[in-house]
């Protein structure tokens, strides 16, 4: 009797399954907040663009609104994703853990020649966890290190959109389920060095549009046609930031070749313990 109601029990013991399963999925509610999100954010970067030379508008006055709704949605990533998933506080706080080791890692580099250790931490945890938490990660963690830095100002909503774009894009390269060793590295390693200089573009779009015309024909000048002043933008990327991007890019790259393999494993081996999405049944107990 003893033996049989030891193998009873040991039957009743839940098993998880999924293990090989991506940490967070994108339900349709996480979807809706970040397409929200990113239109905000798109319509929040590009709208010098379409202003007129009289509008009196400026990046420096609407920072604080953008900021402001920015904050609130992305409470509203994480909780849509909680809801359609049925996540708990372990991916929230695997979340906060993450956020806070980007934003140590970010003064390092002192952004000397773009050198920025961050990048590589959102290529790879955007990568294991998926776009939707990736997209928050890198918003929190470029906030946190505003704080940490003392670096808060009207970009700072900015650099939290831009960075929330660069990890989420991360979590939506394929092969999430499949794609391991050397190929997975090399991906990652060239998606990080091609979305560095995406993420210093849009950074220039902040920016450019808030430096004084100088005659120089690469400045902005509101009201002038959208052909012209984007013609205007690629000349001041070259000039002004191409080697930071380039910086940036490079370091991005070799740190995910080189420390994202051992790293990937470690997330990974993270979600599993922490059970991410993952269904636990009951065997029937054994007669």
């Amino acid at each position: 009797m003893a033996d049989r109601g030891a193998g009873a029990r040991r039957a009743e013991r839940p098993v998880v399954s999924g293990r090989r399963v991506r940490a967070v999925r994108l339900g349709p509610r996480a979807i809706a907040a970040l397409v929200l999100i990113s239109v905000i954010g798109v319509a929040a970067f590009g709208w010098p663009l379409l202003a007129g030379p009289g509008s009196g508008l400026a990046h420096s006055q609407d920072a604080p609104w953008l900021f402001a709704a920015l904050l609130p949605l992305l409470v509203g990533v994480v909780v849509a994703t909680i809801a359609d998933d049925g996540l708990d506080a372990k991916a929230v706080a695997m979340l906060g853990v993450l956020a806070a080791v980007g934003a140590a890692l970010r003064p390092l580099g002192a952004g000397t020649a773009g050198l920025e250790p961050m990048f590589f931490l959102m290529v790879l945890s955007g990568r294991v966890l998926g776009p939707g938490f990736g997209f928050v990660l890198g918003s929190v963690t470029m906030f946190a290190s505003a704080l940490l830095t003392g670096g808060v100002g009207p970009w700072m909503p900015f650099q939290m959109l831009s960075m929330g774009w660069f990890a989420m894009g991360a979590g939506l390269l394929p092969g999430p389920d499949r794609l391991r060793g050397r190929a997975e590295s090399l991906m990652l390693a060239g998606y990080g060095f091609v979305a560095s200089f995406a993420y210093g573009t849009v950074m220039n779009l902040y920016g450019w549009t808030i430096v004084p015309p100088a005659g120089s024909g690469v400045s902005f000048h509101a009201g002038d046609p959208l052909t012209d002043n984007l013609v205007r933008f690629l000349a001041y990327c070259l000039a002004t930031s191409l080697g930071w991007d380039l910086g940036r890019a490079v370091l991005t790259a070799v740190l995910t070749l080189a420390v994202g393999p051992a790293l990937l494993k470690a997330l990974r081996r993270a979600t599993r313990r922490a059970a991410f999405e993952a269904q636990v049944t009951f065997d029937a107990p054994r007669e």
